[in-house]
């Protein structure tokens, strides 16, 4: 299938499964650190409608967000800390605040940086999560080689009818695989948050629009979809996206467990390396010289 990069303000179904066939994620504490680093690189350049994380593959529905910017470029942090008592000391801080706070986006209309603005690519955004995410696995489970298949897999929705359908699909994908019989006995996926009262970073409203209101999200929920139709949609192998279904037990786990939007910390960096491979966009830019 042809890849083509994340445009602005388009809606996207992105998925993907282990290189191999490897297994993602073998505990919950697997399963919960991918969202907590999927709300720092993902959150801040797209908005997200659904989500599922099986063993061995996942499912995303996200909208792309519009005329977004980097909220600091590297020169922004250069006058923190002021008052340190050293360089090295000054250095260090700085170096601290801006790896905490890089990955931030603001609106272009509301940037208010020394510098130039720079704006995210989305894609990388993903390769971001993937290479963090994977480099915490592999320290894990002593693990070494790529943990995803390159590149991820992304299919652009083109209207409305679609887009209700594609939500449909990744909600039923716990069942589709024999993983429970009834979606609220799944923990890892973004459906209990919809029929649940609790304030979340999903596009609650937007998504139970397209079914009308949120009864009707849950009967059309309960209804049987139309697996093959969809996977011929997504030009998906039946067979590639089968997940094992020996690692049940390590899925369904708890109804309080962390979800996208819920998710406010990240392990110690101090004693775990979660990096990207790469820097974003944002480091090293230089502000354009000025004129005489």
């Amino acid at each position: 299938m042809k890849q083509e990069f994340l445009k602005e303000g388009m809606y996207y179904h992105i998925y993907n499964r282990g290189n191999n066939r490897r297994d993602l994620f073998l505990e919950p504490d697997h399963f919960e650190h991918f969202l907590v680093l999927y709300d720092k690189f993902i959150s801040p350049i797209a908005e997200t409608l659904s989500w599922v994380l099986m063993p061995n593959h996942f499912h995303l529905v996200v909208k792309i967000k519009e005329n977004m910017v980097y909220r600091y470029a590297e020169q922004d942090v250069g006058k923190l800390h002021s008052n340190a008592d050293n360089i090295g000391e000054k250095k260090q801080r700085d170096k601290g605040w801006f790896d905490a706070h890089k990955w931030e986006t603001v609106n272009q209309e509301s940037y208010k940086g020394l510098e130039m603005p720079k704006k995210p690519v989305p894609h990388r955004h993903f390769a971001h999560l993937f290479n963090a995410y994977a480099r915490y696995f592999n320290k894990r489970t002593e693990g070494t080689g790529n943990l995803f298949e390159r590149p991820f897999k992304r299919k652009l929705i083109h209207n409305e009818e679609y887009l209700k359908q594609v939500i449909l699909y990744v909600h039923n994908n716990p069942i589709h695989h024999g993983f429970c019989s009834h979606l609220l006995e799944y923990s890892w996926s973004s459906y209990i948050s919809f029929v649940s009262e609790k304030p979340i970073k999903l596009k609650r409203e937007s998504v139970l629009k397209l079914f009308n209101e949120p009864n009707d999200f849950k009967n059309q929920h309960d209804q049987k979809i139309d697996i093959g139709k969809m996977n011929n949609w997504l030009e998906l192998d039946k067979v590639d996206y089968t997940t094992k279904s020996n690692n049940q037990f390590n899925a369904v786990f708890d109804f309080n467990a962390v979800r996208s939007g819920d998710a406010d910390r990240l392990e110690d960096e101090a004693t775990a390396d979660l990096s990207a491979c790469e820097a974003p966009d944002n480091v090293g830019l230089k502000a354009p010289e000025k004129s005489d």
